[in-house]
């Protein structure tokens, strides 16, 4: 029989053996979940990018074993490749230089000018993301980093302490094209706690792309936000479709198998965009509150989603007051190929230019940069559309067929709209 003592003696052992097992728990719960962070974050302890006060920026990758690593961006200077159409800028490319532990870096020689730049290293020749920076775009297959030097335009691009719009993915039927088909859709700060009604912006990816493409590379929803809250953009829903009506949606978001870009594979596109925009109109109008009539709706595009735009405005007719091209030639068949169809085709083309200008429009804006794979046939569009005095707008930048520019482009062309 145990006296109290004992007791005493056996309760105090028990509460020193739960204070050591709840240590001992502590102890197991921190190690894992340290471990779970390191795993989460690649174990790095390396800052990269690091940007400077002066705006220069320091890159570092840990690769103890790599025989050369360089990292490629379009914060470098441009390198030229030969395309069919002629020289096609494609971003730089630097050396990093090893140091101590096996980590290599590259500091900019200047600092950056205020802008979102793209980057990848380039590791015994095999293309990587940087493992110390989680800000991450996709341009379909391939991934790069991105960062943001602030200023201006970088601070447009940037989330901001504003009200937010909102970004829905939804699937629309179109019975063109015989499927269901992805589509991207941003509405204004408020939409959803208000009934009012709003101006439509139909927004058109290129070649590259798919209905992401404006949101994660031309921060479509960041840019429309900020100029939203400053007052100098009319609050608008903008509509992105996916531009290839071989494929249902981006990448891994369908059920049936992803075509790269132009088509090619088991299944052929049954209809064009052109052939199939009507059916994407009328899901917008009959889901969401939408101002009806050609001065509430707007169609841009970039690259192919360009010469989309002005195939659009021009099949549609009197659908569109405000019409946007950016870096393609608003005369399509105008590719600098010089050959009858095409000739032809451009001819065709300008006949409807002509009961599109007689129709009339609020606004026809042209972009496109110097060195522009494409710029020589947007010269030679704006030639023939002088010639009927077809009614533009045309504004050319420094740079090529890049992001930079569309972004730009997407930042002054909206400003303008439904005004």
């Amino acid at each position: 029989m145990f006296s109290i003592s004992h007791l005493n003696i056996k309760l105090v052992k028990f509460k020193e053996m739960m204070k050591r097992l709840m240590f001992m728990t502590l102890w197991l719960f921190i190690t894992a979940t340290t471990f779970a962070q390191q795993a989460l974050w690649g174990g790095s302890q390396i800052i990269s990018p690091e940007i400077h006060d002066d705006y220069s920026v320091t890159f570092r990758i840990r690769a103890p074993k790599a025989v050369k690593v360089e990292i490629t961006g379009d914060f470098l200077p441009p390198q030229l490749i030969d395309t069919p159409f002629g020289k096609f800028e494609a971003p730089g490319v630097a050396q990093l230089k090893e140091g101590e532990g096996g980590v290599w870096e590259y500091t900019t020689p200047e600092p950056l000018a205020s802008e979102l730049y793209n980057y990848s290293f380039i590791v015994d020749e095999q293309r990587m993301h940087d493992p110390s920076n989680m800000a991450l775009v996709r341009d379909v297959a391939t991934v790069t980093n991105y960062f943001i030097i602030p200023g201006n335009p970088g601070d447009l691009f940037k989330v901001q302490d504003v009200k937010h719009g909102s970004v829905t993915r939804r699937w629309y039927n179109s019975p063109t094209l015989k499927e269901q088909r992805r589509i991207t859709i941003y509405t204004p700060p408020g939409y959803e706690s208000s009934n009012n009604s709003y101006p439509v912006f139909y927004l058109l990816h290129g070649s590259g792309g798919d209905e992401e493409a404006w949101v994660s590379l031309g921060r479509t929803v960041q840019i429309l936000d900020n100029l939203i809250a400053q007052g100098k953009v009319v609050p608008m829903i903008v509509v992105m479709p996916n531009g290839h009506t071989q494929n249902a949606s981006a990448p891994g978001e369908s059920s049936r198998e992803y075509l790269p870009m132009m088509g090619g594979g088991s299944r052929q596109a049954v209809a064009s965009m052109e052939e199939s925009f009507g059916d994407i109109i009328k899901f917008v109008e009959s889901n969401y509150r939408v101002k009806n009539g050609k001065n509430y709706r707007a169609v841009a595009g970039l690259s192919m989603g360009g010469m989309h735009s002005a195939n659009i405005s021009a099949q549609y007719l009197n659908t569109f007051d405000y019409v946007g091209v950016f870096s393609a030639p608003p005369i399509p068949a105008l590719l600098g190929l010089d050959n009858k169809d095409n000739s032809n085709a451009a001819d065709e083309f300008v006949k409807k230019l002509e009961v599109q200008q007689k129709n009339g429009f609020k606004l026809y804006w042209i972009a496109c940069g110097k060195t522009d794979f494409l710029y020589q046939g947007v010269l030679e569009s704006m030639k023939r559309m002088d010639e009927i005095g077809f009614k533009y707008i045309y504004r050319e930048s420094e740079g090529g067929h890049i992001w930079k520019n569309w972004r730009i482009y997407l930042s002054e062309f909206a400003p303008m709209l439904f005004k």
